[in-house]
């Protein structure tokens, strides 16, 4: 019996990090690749087509205001502000036509690049909120990650001592 209990929380114990996994991997797909192709878009149309389709992705699944965080509100886990700032680089993107100057593209795109992307010690990463693929389930998620880690180590531990 105890074998199967065992059994079901390694079940479990995957079946949360996995599932975690699967919820990043899909935020990366619909919706964060999408805002790195923008900031690396050599064109005001490939940088607005491709953050289009980043901002559906936010407004379909309703990450379009609150936070990321879960204990305390941190302002760089405000999905709201970063989502006005998306809407406001999509705006300014409108604005251009064929018509208008070279150097006033080439402004735009460097200006949404930085929009995009901090500058860190490790380079250039994309913008945004810690948590977001979980959004706005954080606590929930929380919940069960930190479970699932409690268990794991648990199995772990129990699983040495039934070698000895």
């Amino acid at each position: 019996m105890k074998w199967f209990i065992a059994m079901v929380l390694v079940v479990f114990v995957l079946g949360v990090f996995v599932t975690a996994s699967m919820k990043s991997i899909s935020l990366k797909q619909n919706c964060t690749g999408y805002l790195k192709r923008a900031a690396d878009a050599n064109t005001v149309e490939t940088a607005r087509t491709e953050l289009q389709k980043a901002l559906r992705y936010l407004e379909e699944n309703g990450m379009t205001k609150g936070y990321t965080s879960i204990l305390w509100k941190t302002a760089d886990e405000d999905v709201g502000f970063w989502y006005e700032n998306l809407k406001a680089s999509e705006g300014e993107l409108l604005k251009v036509t064929t018509t208008s100057a070279s150097m006033e593209k080439t402004n735009l795109l460097m200006k949404l690049r930085e929009t995009l992307l901090d500058n860190g010690e490790e380079g250039d990463k994309l913008t945004v909120p810690d948590g977001l693929s979980r959004f706005p389930n954080n606590a929930f998620w929380g919940l069960l990650l930190w479970m699932a880690s409690v268990i794991g180590i648990g199995l772990v531990i129990w699983g040495l001592a039934e070698l000895e």
